[in-house]
């Protein structure tokens, strides 16, 4: 009887094993959070270029199917004659939720997302 009640006194952990234990899952846990929070932004702004990418080409078809540029990225949503629309909606705003913007000088354009602090004209933006 003696035995058994020493054997269960000694089966389960101490004290400062649990907390030894917590506090190395607590360490992984911040590790791999870390490491996550910066890929996800990093997978973003690759988005944003791959999104960019997306709209320029749409522009490009657009001015060389109709012979002038689009007036606004919504232009490029719509069906041109029977043909399927050159852009989806969804493309219309970068990751972060805030619409593209796109500027026009001659023959040349600039498409820019407002990047990740959502204001426009930061050192952040994203452009073309």
């Amino acid at each position: 009887m003696k035995e058994t009640r020493k054997n269960r006194r000694n089966a389960g952990f101490t004290l400062v094993e649990m907390l030894l234990v917590m506090m190395i899952i607590g360490v992984l846990a911040t590790v791999v959070v870390v490491n996550f929070t910066g890929l996800g932004q990093r997978t973003r702004i690759d988005a944003t270029r791959a999104s960019i990418t997306s709209i320029k080409t749409a522009i490009q078809t657009f001015e060389i199917t109709t012979g002038n540029y689009p007036k606004s990225l919504e232009e490029l949503t719509a069906p041109i004659g029977n043909s399927p629309p050159l852009l989806d909606k969804a493309l219309l705003n970068d990751p972060w939720g805030t619409p593209f913007q796109i500027k026009f000088s001659g023959d040349t354009f600039e498409i820019r997302s407002a990047g990740p602090d959502k204001q426009m004209g930061n050192g952040d933006d994203i452009t073309n």
